[in-house]
């Protein structure tokens, strides 16, 4: 095999056009740099495919579920609707409707003459919780009224 050119050839060529068997430089970094894009736009849109399910996260929302559901049925199905449809519920605050219902329930149980089930997410209501309650409001009246007798005329 001769070292020469093809005659053909010009005499100078560029750097990135290698000798037959050597290894092609340019190449192998573009392929580095091929697989390090492909990562790092792979991990940009996964980061940014989680974004409802952070907010809700975050948030400490009741539809979190809901919101991480959707986020799913997005990856997997490609329809773009869930994620807009998780990114609308994890940026609305739903209200709490089931602790009013809970009260009125039990306040039409009590006026039934029906002793209405201790919900466990409620305070305990006891003896202990009403002297504790009545304690908190003497001191709350006492500081009241020591705080008046402190304060001197304006006019």
């Amino acid at each position: 095999m001769s070292d020469s050119l093809h005659p053909s050839a010009p005499h100078h060529l560029p750097s990135f056009i290698t000798a037959p068997g050597d290894t092609d430089v340019l190449m192998v970094v573009v392929g580095i740099v091929l697989i390090v894009a492909v990562l790092a736009v792979g991990n940009i849109y996964l980061h940014l495919h989680t974004l409802p399910e952070r907010m809700a996260h975050k948030s400490q929302k009741l539809q979190f579920e809901i919101v991480a559901i959707l986020g799913l049925l997005a990856l997997f199905t490609h329809v773009h609707l869930f994620w807009v449809a998780g990114l609308l519920l994890a940026m609305i605050d739903l209200p709490d409707f089931s602790t009013p219902l809970r009260r009125i329930a039990g306040s039409v149980e009590k006026l039934a003459g029906i002793t209405p089930e201790r919900d466990p997410t409620e305070p305990p209501v006891g003896e202990t919780a009403q002297a504790a309650g009545t304690d908190e409001a003497k001191a709350r009246i006492e500081k009241a009224a020591g705080a008046k007798s402190e304060v001197h005329g304006h006019a």
